[in-house]
């Protein structure tokens, strides 16, 4: 496995590689509800607004290369919730199976405990395997499934939601 370098998401350079990344998702899979992916432009001002805040986004890099990305966001918008996040973690395709996404939801889940956040959530659609087995290796215990809670690609898509305290 090559050495992969974690580092923070720079939003102007780093833009056209994560919008790349997450239009495959969009593309062929539900592990997003997204039906268009998002621009350049938008994906770049997303991430602004994310590390405006103070919140981690980290990318991960080999040889010179994006091959993936993580961050947390605000669970909701209302204060009550500030002490709650919800992680994302995307790979390129071809970066999938090789541990990667375990070294940077390891790093991604640090970094949300250094910003004072208390608990995290992982909103996982279609059931994903591969991600709640991730989940899980790091703590996070399933809360429930929302049955049919989203629709795409003509069929009805469950959803997990998995929580760990920080």
């Amino acid at each position: 496995m090559p050495d992969l370098v974690i580092r923070p998401v720079q939003p102007e350079e780093d833009a056209e590689a994560l919008a790349a990344i997450y239009a495959h998702y969009v593309a062929h899979s539900v592990a997003t509800f997204d039906f268009e992916a998002p621009s350049v432009m938008a994906t770049r001002e997303k991430f602004e607004v994310i590390l405006g805040k103070g919140h981690p986004a980290i990318a991960g890099v080999i040889d010179g290369r994006l091959i993936g990305y993580a961050y947390v966001s605000d669970y909701r918008p209302r204060m009550g919730y500030r002490y709650t996040c919800e992680d994302s973690i995307y790979l390129a395709p071809e970066s999938c199976g090789h541990g990667y996404g375990a070294l940077m939801l390891g790093d991604v889940i640090g970094k949300a405990r250094t910003f004072g956040f208390k608990q995290m959530l992982a909103v996982i659609a279609g059931s994903e395997a591969a991600s709640i087995g991730l989940h899980k290796k790091f703590g996070f215990e399933t809360k429930g499934t929302f049955s049919s809670l989203g629709h795409k690609f003509g069929r009805w898509i469950d959803v997990v939601h998995m929580q760990k305290a920080l």
